[in-house]
C-alpha cells in the first residue's frame, strides 16, 4: 500500500496552474459526440474521470469500462441509447453498487433499450441505442443532478426533444445550468420553463471550437490550505480559472470569505486571469451552510472547520452518500483521528459542537476517494506531518495534485 507523509512550509507561496474542469470536460465531449464533431474540445482534463469517456468515444468498444467515474456512467448511458451500436457499460467494485435505476427508468420511458446485467437498478447496463421519440418525463431530481444532465444533453438527438419536469428538491442545481450552458454553446435550444421544468428543443447540437476552463472544485483546496495556514502573509496564485463560471463550486469564494480569505481576480496587460488568494479578517466562530448547490465544496470545509475548532451544521449533504464513497461516515471515520467527533443527521446534515475524543494520528484513509484525500492533504498545516493512505486516488480529477504540493514548498514523501 503506498502511502505519503506530508509536511507544510510555514509561510504558503503557491503559483498554481489548476487542471480543467472534469465537470465541463465530460460533458462537452458527450456533446460534441452528439454534434459530430471532428476535434475533440481543446484543454480537456487529463483525469481519469475524463480519460475513460475519451477511451470510449475514440475506440466505441463492445465493453465500456468506467471504472470509478459516476459522470461517465452517467453521461454515456444517455449517450449510448441514442447511439447506433449495441454495448456492455460497467465499472469498477463500487460503481457497481451506485444506483443508476433512477436515469435507466427514464430513458426506457422514452423507449431506450437499456438491460440490467447484474442487481436491478446496478450495473452493469447492456444498451442498444437507437433513435428515441422524445417527448415529456417527470424525474426525480433530488438524489443526483447528473442523472438529469444525462438526459438534457440527448434532448437535441431527440426527434420531438424532451421536457423535463424535476421532482422534489432540486439536488445541485447549479450543475444543471452547467450543463445548459455548455448546451448552449453548442447551439442547442434549451431552457428553464418553469421553477421545475426545462424544455429542450430538437435542434440538432453544431460542433465548434470549444475550450476548457479551469477546475474551481480543484481551487477549493488551496483556499483550505491557506485557511488553516497560520502566516497571514501567506498567498496563493490560481490560473486557469473563469470568473464568471458557471461552475457550482465557484462558491468556494464566498464560503472562503467567511473564513477570512480575500480572492482577487487579477489580469496583468497581456497576461490570462489569476485568482489571488490572501489572508485577511478573522474566520467565522461557527458556520451552518447547506451544500445542496456545491455538495463537493463539503469535505473541504468540514476538515477545515474541524481542524480550527470552529463547530458547524453542515446540510445538503444526500448526494455524498452515493459517491466514490460513503463520504458522511468516511468523514466521521477520519475526522476522529484528529480528535474531532461529529455525527450525523438523517443521512443529509453533519453537525459538530465540539465534542471531542483522544487523537491518535493515525494515517488517514482515502477509500478510494480523490477528495477524501485532498481535503485531508491540507492537515499538514497544523500538524507537524500527516500521514496519508492510498494518495494516488487523486488522479481522478488533479493528477498533478501532489506536484503542485511540491512545488508550493510541501515535502511530500
Amino acid at each position: 500500500m503506498l502511502q505519503y507523509t506530508i509536511k507544510a512550509p510555514s509561510r504558503l507561496r503557491a503559483n498554481v496552474a489548476l487542471p480543467p474542469s472534469k465537470s465541463i470536460s465530460n460533458r462537452a465531449l458527450i456533446i460534441h459526440a452528439l454534434a459530430g464533431g471532428a476535434r475533440f474540445p481543446e484543454n480537456i482534463s487529463d483525469c481519469d474521470d475524463t480519460k475513460v469517456v475519451v477511451r470510449a468515444l475514440e475506440t466505441m468498444p463492445d465493453v465500456i469500462d468506467v471504472r470509478a467515474s459516476g459522470s461517465a456512467m452517467r453521461f454515456l448511458t444517455a449517450y449510448l441509447s441514442v447511439t447506433p451500436g449495441e454495448h456492455t457499460l460497467t465499472g469498477a467494485e463500487r460503481m457497481q453498487h451506485r444506483p443508476i435505476g433512477v436515469l435507466v427508468d427514464a430513458l426506457r420511458r422514452l423507449g431506450a433499450d437499456i438491460d440490467y446485467l447484474g442487481e436491478e437498478g446496478f450495473p452493469p447496463l447492456r444498451i442498444r441505442g437507437r433513435e428515441l421519440e422524445g417527448g415529456r418525463l417527470e424525474v426525480p431530481a433530488d438524489v443526483s443532478s447528473q442523472y438529469v444532465s444525462a438526459l438534457l444533453m440527448i434532448g437535441p438527438a431527440l426527434k420531438q426533444g424532451l421536457t423535463v419536469k424535476l421532482l422534489g428538491t432540486i439536488s445541485s442545481r447549479p450543475y444543471i445550468d452547467l450543463t445548459l450552458h455548455v448546451m448552449h454553446d453548442y447551439g442547442a435550444d434549451a431552457q428553464w420553463t418553469d421553477v421545475d421544468t426545462i424544455a429542450v428543443g430538437p435542434k440538432p447540437y453544431v460542433a465548434n471550437r470549444y475550450v476548457i476552463e479551469g477546475d474551481w472544485s480543484a481551487a477549493s483546496y488551496w483556499y483550505e490550505m491557506l485557511i488553516l495556514n497560520g502566516d497571514n502573509d501567506s498567498t496563493v496564485s490560481l490560473g486557469g480559472l473563469s470568473d464568471g463560471s458557471r461552475q457550482g463550486d465557484s462558491m468556494v469564494r464566498y464560503i472562503g470569505s467567511l473564513f477570512g480569505l480575500r480572492t482577487s481576480m487579477v489580469r496583468d496587460v497581456g497576461e490570462p486571469l489569476r485568482v489571488v488568494l490572501a489572508k485577511g479578517f478573522r474566520p467565522v466562530q461557527r458556520l451552518d451552510y447547506d451544500f445542496s448547490n456545491c455538495p463537493d465544496l463539503a469535505q473541504t470545509f468540514i476538515v477545515a472547520c474541524a481542524a480550527l475548532g470552529v463547530p458547524f451544521r453542515f446540510s445538503g449533504l444526500g448526494s455524498l452518500k452515493i459517491k466514490e464513497t460513503d463520504r458522511i461516515e468516511a468523514m466521521k471515520t477520519e475526522l476522529k483521528k484528529m480528535g474531532v467527533v461529529v455525527r450525523d443527521h438523517n443521512d443529509v446534515e453533519l453537525i459538530w459542537e465540539g465534542g471531542r475524543c483522544e487523537p491518535t494520528w493515525e494515517p488517514f484513509d482515502t477509500y478510494g476517494d480523490h477528495r477524501m484525500a485532498m481535503s485531508l492533504a491540507p492537515l499538514a498545516m497544523v500538524r507537524d506531518e500527516i500521514k496519508i493512505n492510498n494518495p494516488q486516488v487523486v488522479s481522478k480529477s488533479y493528477p498533478r495534485f501532489w506536484d503542485d504540493l511540491r512545488q508550493a514548498g510541501f515535502i511530500v514523501e
